[in-house]
């Protein structure tokens, strides 16, 4: 009799237990996600970006003196790798600011000055002002460079180019390069005209698309590769590789890049709207939400949303069209699926804006305002300026960018390091 009641009283318990998970289960807010550290597809292991793995390349740093090329993207976990690469007994003997300078406190295209770090006490050269890549003077106590920057992947945000004029100064000067790799956000978007060599500038000084699909592990390699540096020359690079990472992988960053790419929608619009910093339209610089809307004062009426840019320190002092309302579009919800869907860089808005837009004489006329580029060297040519002046058709545009994207396509093969 006790066996029997003994056992009836486990089978309550179990059904007991079994009922009250459930119940937890069904409590919890349906499409309330468990934090990740990255956004993966949940059936792939966790991205490890070159940084995070320590144990690989720290006995490579032993016992030599170190000198960095970071900005606030180099973390290690939380922690910037300056302080955590210091904390760790690693000799670092100078840090290089790129643009928006060590610890991102400067605006786009300002100015930085060479200076001491006050949190470390480490002596910070400026890669954004006097100088623009390092001098022989600079790595004179150098022994090894690393270089660890989040790019965004496309042919103008400045890194790329910061780096391969790192590694020019590291080959001249026989330096080795470390590269801590991360994954491009932008990873699986190789679209856009080729830069035309006549236009290479400081948004560009590589013959790549618009959309270059390469991470700057991947990026270095191509630079040897094809001999891009001056006199021909190589650098000796050696890259700690992201584990876990494939091109097509969607992939949130930890932290904003720089100061004007805030979210990771404004990071996956960039490729297509940094077009307009070579228009009259405001990309929003100068609010709160750049790089996810467009306006410009003279289309009220055509449009209903608004925004009106202000001065903002650390962003954009200066704004295009500052305290005045740009009616335009509002993309803050548009869905950038489509571009991996598509795999095709958004050429709509731009020819919408230009027909849109009363005073088409002004649309592309960057002399007239400090705050505006020159929309031919963002474009890499000058035929696409040409075409949406046009009024050609997105199809004859894209058909125009051949046969260089494909030929690009192919090179790029060469050096992936990933799938």
């Amino acid at each position: 009799m006790m066996n029997v009641r003994f056992l009836s009283f486990l089978l309550l318990l179990a059904f007991y237990v079994l009922a009250s998970s459930c119940s937890q289960r069904l409590q919890r807010p349906l499409g309330v996600a468990v934090p990740q550290k990255v956004a993966v597809p949940v059936d792939t292991k966790e991205i490890v970006t070159g940084a995070d793995q320590t144990a690989v390349y720290l006995p490579y740093l032993k016992g030599k003196r170190v000198g960095m090329v970071v900005n606030p993207t180099s973390i290690i976990g939380k922690t910037p790798s300056v302080d955590s690469l210091k904390a760790l007994g690693v000799n670092i003997v100078k840090v290089f600011g790129p643009e928006h300078g060590f610890r991102g406190d400067a605006s786009a295209g300002v100015n930085v000055d060479d200076s001491v770090d006050p949190k470390t006490g480490i002596k910070v050269v400026s890669l954004y002002g006097k100088n623009n890549k390092p001098t022989k003077e600079h790595l004179s106590d150098v022994d090894i460079m690393i270089f660890d920057i989040q790019d965004v992947g496309a042919r103008f945000y400045t890194y790329t180019i910061t780096m391969h004029r790192v590694m020019e100064a590291c080959a001249e000067n026989g330096v080795e390069l470390l590269i801590l790799d991360r994954p491009n956000p932008n990873g699986y978007l190789v679209d856009g005209p080729i830069l035309d060599m006549e236009f290479k500038s400081g948004i560009g000084i590589h013959p790549v698309p618009i959309a270059h699909g390469m991470t700057i592990g991947e990026y270095a390699q191509m630079i040897n590769g094809e001999g891009w540096l001056a006199n021909n020359a190589t650098c000796s690079i050696r890259i700690v590789k992201v584990k876990n990472y494939t091109h097509d992988l969607p992939y949130t960053l930890p932290i904003s890049p720089s100061p004007n790419l805030n979210t990771q929608q404004s990071i996956l619009l960039y490729p297509t709207l940094c077009l307009f910093e070579g228009t009259i339209v405001s990309q929003g610089r100068g609010t709160y939400f750049p790089f996810t809307v467009l306006g410009n004062p003279d289309l009220k009426g055509k449009y209903d949303f608004s925004f009106t840019p202000v001065g903002i320190k650390g962003m954009s002092e200066t704004p295009l069209h500052q305290d005045q309302a740009c009616y335009g579009l509002d993309l803050r919800n548009y869905d950038t699926s489509k571009f991996r869907k598509n795999r095709q860089l958004n050429l709509w808005w731009l020819m919408e804006m230009y027909q849109a837009y009363p005073h088409k004489e002004k649309f592309f006329d960057f002399k007239q305002s400090k705050q505006m580029g020159d929309f031919n060297k963002l474009a890499g040519n000058k035929l696409l300026k040409e075409q949406i002046i046009a009024g050609v058709s997105e199809e004859v545009i894209r058909a125009s960018w051949e046969p260089g994207l494909s030929q690009y396509k192919e090179m790029r093969k060469k050096y992936l390091l990933y799938p």
